[in-house]
C-alpha cells in the first residue's frame, strides 16, 4: 500500500502552505474577492490542475511506450460549480496532429485512466479523525 502525506506547515489568513511527501511545498489561497490575497490557487482550482496534469502525464507515458510523438498534446479542464464546490469537470483534449485517428482514439481512452480522473469519478472516501 502506497501512503502519501500532505501537511499544513503555515497559514496566514486564507494563505496556506502545505508540504507534500515528495518534499515540495504548495501555496494555496483564495482570490481577493473571497477574502484571500490571491498568492496561490484555491484548493478547488488545484483539483482541476491536478486533473489536467495527470491526464497529460498518463497520455504521454502511454504514448512514450508506443513510441508516439506527443508534440501538440493539450489538456484543458473546465469546472462547473454548484453550492461553492465543483459539480462537474469537462476535460477537453487536443490531440497531437502527427498521430492517426486510431491513435487519437486510444489516447482518448487512456486519458480516462489517469489516477486523478479515477479518484474524482469514484468519489474516494475521506475520513476525518
Amino acid at each position: 500500500v502506497l501512503v502519501s502525506q500532505a501537511t499544513l506547515v503555515s497559514r496566514d489568513g486564507f494563505r496556506h502552505e502545505v508540504e507534500v511527501a515528495s518534499g515540495h511545498t504548495v501555496v494555496f489561497d483564495e482570490p481577493a474577492s473571497a477574502g484571500g490575497t490571491n498568492t496561490g490557487p484555491a484548493p478547488t482550482e488545484m483539483l482541476a490542475a491536478a486533473l489536467a496534469a495527470c491526464t497529460a502525464l498518463t497520455m504521454q507515458s502511454y504514448a512514450k511506450i508506443k513510441g508516439w510523438d506527443t508534440t501538440g498534446l493539450g489538456v484543458d479542464v473546465d469546472t462547473t460549480y454548484a453550492d461553492h464546490r465543483p459539480a462537474s469537470y469537462r476535460v477537453t483534449l487536443t490531440m497531437p496532429p502527427g498521430l492517426d485517428e486510431s491513435q487519437h482514439q486510444k489516447l482518448h481512452v487512456i486519458a480516462t485512466k489517469c489516477p486523478v480522473h479515477r479518484t474524482l469519478s469514484d468519489a474516494v472516501p475521506v475520513e476525518v479523525v
